[in-house]
């Protein structure tokens, strides 16, 4: 992925980097670096695929968006809302999950389909309809058509101190060979001060946040805890949301726990489409699975850390009715007025 983005960088014509020029800059996780784009640091890799995407996305009404913070449950997400969204299609003994991934059957915009290409083949880029796609963008840089429209977004994040904790233990997989490894302590404070790919994290996550509440029939705000929590019920949602409610038939025939099962981590850890192959960002599929677990940040945090990161929780989501579980154990619940 490293020298992916030194190549994609050296593709940038003069006007291009002429724009980029007037942009903040930071060191990257992974060694290459981070663009201040719109109040968010954009990855070098996606930035030009990302303001192409912002400029020339034309969204349909019946289009589903699925917008993620990097870390929080994309895969998943992408694995339920896939085949909830498009079951009609195959047969129910049938598992698209067995030969393709969950990125490849739904495709990021800014690190996939546009990542080479400005104006790419949206409509055969899905096989179904509707359109299905994904995106880490912030809501205050998706493109109008999809804002102003009636197209749909799913948007899901997940407790900043897990988020934090996969984060950085992926980003240490990617990192290039030749620099020294991003210690625990450097990726905390980059963590802390937001910079990161589409950080500031609670900006990114209270964007969607305010905007689900203004609009909750466009916009389905989902955190991966409670969906870890209770996926039968929230996979039920899910499909009212998408215009695709199960039926009394399905919900007596088990297909809501089929299904469940089915994108479960634990099962699309195991499928070898998962642990082979390379996403077209460079990424290796199987580096996108690792834990899927609430709390493991409580086997890595120091102490300092915690509290550090709980008066951060404090001042950034106080007063915004935005609260985090931070532990199926303790079933403890951070609430910013604590």
């Amino acid at each position: 992925m490293f020298s992916l983005t030194q190549k994609m960088e050296k593709s940038w014509d003069n006007e291009f980097q002429e724009l980029v020029k007037a942009l903040p800059k930071e060191d990257g996780w992974i060694g290459s670096h981070l663009y201040f784009y719109q109040g968010f640091w954009c990855p070098a890799l996606v930035l030009k695929s990302f303001i192409s995407f912002q400029k020339n996305f034309q969204a349909f009404a019946s289009d589903v968006i699925l917008a993620t913070f990097p870390k929080c449950g994309t895969t998943w997400l992408k694995a339920l809302a896939y085949i909830t969204l498009y079951r009609s299609h195959f047969a129910r003994n049938e598992n698209p999950l067995l030969s393709s991934s969950p990125h490849q059957l739904v495709r990021f915009l800014e690190y996939d389909l546009y990542l080479n290409n400005p104006f790419p083949d949206l409509q055969n880029a899905c096989a179904y309809e509707p359109r299905l796609f994904a995106t880490h963008v912030p809501y205050v840089s998706l493109p109008t058509s999809i804002t102003d429209s009636n197209s749909k977004i799913v948007y899901i994040c997940r407790n900043p101190l897990d988020m934090f904790i996969s984060l950085w233990l992926f980003s240490t997989k990617l990192r290039d060979n030749n620099l020294r490894p991003l210690s625990p302590d450097e990726a905390f404070d980059k963590f802390y001060h937001g910079i990161y790919a589409f950080g500031p994290f609670f900006e990114h996550v209270l964007g969607y946040w305010k905007a689900s509440r203004e609009n909750p029939n466009k916009i389905l705000f989902l955190k991966y805890e409670d969906l870890m929590e209770d996926t039968n019920s929230h996979l039920k949602n899910l499909a009212m949301f998408l215009g695709v409610p199960f039926t009394e038939d399905e919900e007596k025939q088990g297909v809501v726990p089929e299904i469940v099962k089915m994108c479960s981590f634990e099962n699309l850890k195991e499928l070898e489409v998962n642990k082979k192959g390379l996403h077209a960002s460079g990424i290796p599929n199987a580096d996108f699975f690792r834990k899927g677990e609430v709390g493991d940040w409580s086997n890595h945090l120091t102490p300092s850390m915690v509290e550090r990161l709980e008066k951060l929780i404090q001042e950034k989501l106080n007063n915004s009715g935005l609260t985090f579980k931070l532990s199926c154990k303790t079933s403890r619940i951070f609430h910013p007025s604590e």
